[in-house]
């Protein structure tokens, strides 16, 4: 059963928004089933073409590899405390050690197999003037599931943090 976070965060000010999940969104999944998702979208009004600007790939760099580098430690070590296999594909097919699953211009599917039978992937897709960001998380057994109980209060703020730091990361390196 996925359960879906509905607009809960959509009154909190700032670039970025979590919001019901589109359809559109696992769709693009090539998990054999979504037990969580959650969805947001950033904001980037530092100039309404910079997401077309970007492929989606580009964006999944900027918002992943580009974070500053504590964030990163932080990610990779969440990732692999909650048992994720990360860095089994070449660095030109993983962003941060994600492997690459599908990408096109517009979106980028990022994913990564478990030791713990908790698949998960990344989505970025390019909107007009945002990015959406998507979290989808299959959980096969009990210990699965009680881990990702457990790291969902986390993952919600810091994927907000996350996010929230990029149109400011954007606007500098425009020179805004």
């Amino acid at each position: 059963m996925m359960t879906e976070t509905v607009n809960i965060q959509a009154d909190i000010p700032g670039p970025v928004r979590q919001i019901s999940v589109p359809l559109c969104a696992p769709a693009l999944s090539e998990l054999a089933r979504i037990d969580y998702a959650d969805t947001f979208l950033v904001d980037v009004d530092v100039d309404v073409d910079a997401v077309g600007e970007r492929t989606a790939e580009q964006w999944a760099r900027e918002v992943l590899e580009g974070a500053p580098a504590s964030m990163r430690r932080s990610m990779r070590s969440g990732w692999a405390a909650i048992g994720l296999k990360l860095d089994g594909a070449p660095p030109e097919r993983c962003v941060l050690g994600w492997s690459i699953r599908r990408s096109a211009p517009e979106f980028v599917l990022l994913g990564a197999e478990s030791r713990i039978g908790m698949p998960s992937e990344l989505l970025f897709k390019c909107e007009r003037a945002a990015l959406l960001f998507a979290t989808f998380v299959q959980q096969d057994n009990p210990i699965a599931r009680g881990v990702w109980a457990a790291t969902e209060p986390v993952h919600v703020p810091f994927v907000r943090k996350l996010l929230g730091a990029v149109p400011g990361r954007v606007a500098a390196k425009q020179g805004v």
